[in-house]
């Protein structure tokens, strides 16, 4: 291991102990607030794969996202599996949709490519609504009492409790975050790195672009459908407001803001934009203009978002 990635883990393992001693000097409402951030983080992370490791611009993240919720969502609704069960159910869903559409949108380049991930996701979400007796449209399903617990190596996990909560939120997190500082940092994201910056050379090198796309298309589905079910099985609801446009978007800017092609970027950028909408919602119903505002002066100090910006200035281990 160099001594760029040393220095990268290390700040991983201190943001992971830093994350856990948190929960004991917050309040109940910030507990449950930096629960949230750490789900839709793990969601910004599995999109910072394909937008800043791989330079790929997607707009359909929601459906797997989505996938992710209906997948073990309806699992535990209408099959009554344990939530251990359902969550993997909902991974399998986004991870089998992820390929799929990736056999068929990583045909086409740029703007074609953030057009066709679009319409894929558009078309999910229709079905969705479409088939409303089953997935409840845009009314949602709520999750029986039952599904509110589970039992995992003889340990009884109770996920009305804040704190079991945000823990379990902390360790999906970690886990997801220490496998991708091995997938980024080793010889794929290497490859990944490459065909962003020159597909042409990279495909003369001999390597296969379309699967190495295709692998990080499919690796970032993945970890939205994983954000999605531990949304979904955690908070005992799914809905078709999951699966909407604006998911796609929050997922760009929340990596915009964090700094793509960084590592821990999308948690900055999840925590900072989370807590400016629950604070300024409150505050004024225009608080979407605002937001408009501190995201020009963020990109006009920050061009490559705020780790990304310290990475080009002063810390070039931070990637």
């Amino acid at each position: 291991m160099s001594i760029h990635n040393k220095k990268l883990f290390l700040l991983c393992l201190a943001t992971l102990a830093g994350l856990f001693v948190l929960q004991f000097l917050l309040s109940d409402y910030l507990v449950l607030a930096f629960t949230r951030i750490l789900i839709l983080a793990v969601f910004a992370m599995g999109y910072n794969v394909l937008m800043g490791y791989t330079g790929l611009v997607s707009l359909g993240h929601a459906m797997f996202f989505g996938a992710g919720v209906y997948g073990a969502g309806l699992s535990s609704y209408y099959l009554g599996v344990s939530l251990p069960v359902a969550f993997l159910a909902g991974i399998l869903a986004a991870i089998v949709l992820s390929f799929l559409i990736g056999l068929l949108a990583l045909r086409t380049q740029t703007v074609s490519f953030m057009i066709v991930t679009l319409m894929f996701s558009q078309a999910a979400f229709l079905l969705i609504l479409y088939f409303s007796e089953f997935t409840g449209g845009d009314q949602g399903l709520t999750l029986p009492t039952s599904a509110r617990s589970f039992s995992l190596f003889g340990l009884e996990v109770d996920m009305t409790s804040d704190v079991a909560r945000y823990n379990l939120a902390l360790t999906v997190f970690g886990v997801v975050l220490l496998g991708l500082f091995a997938f980024t940092q080793g010889p794929v994201g290497r490859l990944l790195v490459a065909v962003r910056e020159n597909e042409d050379r990279t495909r003369m090198l001999g390597f296969d672009t379309y699967a190495i796309k295709l692998l990080a298309f499919t690796v970032s589905g993945g970890i939205s459908g994983v954000a999605g079910a531990l949304y979904g099985l955690m908070f005992g609801y799914i809905g078709s407001a999951f699966a909407e446009f604006k998911i796609s978007i929050e997922a760009l800017l929340f990596t915009l803001v964090g700094g793509p092609g960084t590592l821990l970027g999308p948690l900055v950028g999840t925590g900072l934009m989370t807590l400016l909408f629950d604070r300024l919602s409150g505050v004024t119903t225009a608080y979407l203009i605002v937001i408009g505002a501190l995201l020009i002066v963020v990109t006009l100090w920050f061009p490559t978002g705020i780790l990304g910006t310290l990475r080009d200035r002063w810390l070039p281990w931070l990637k």
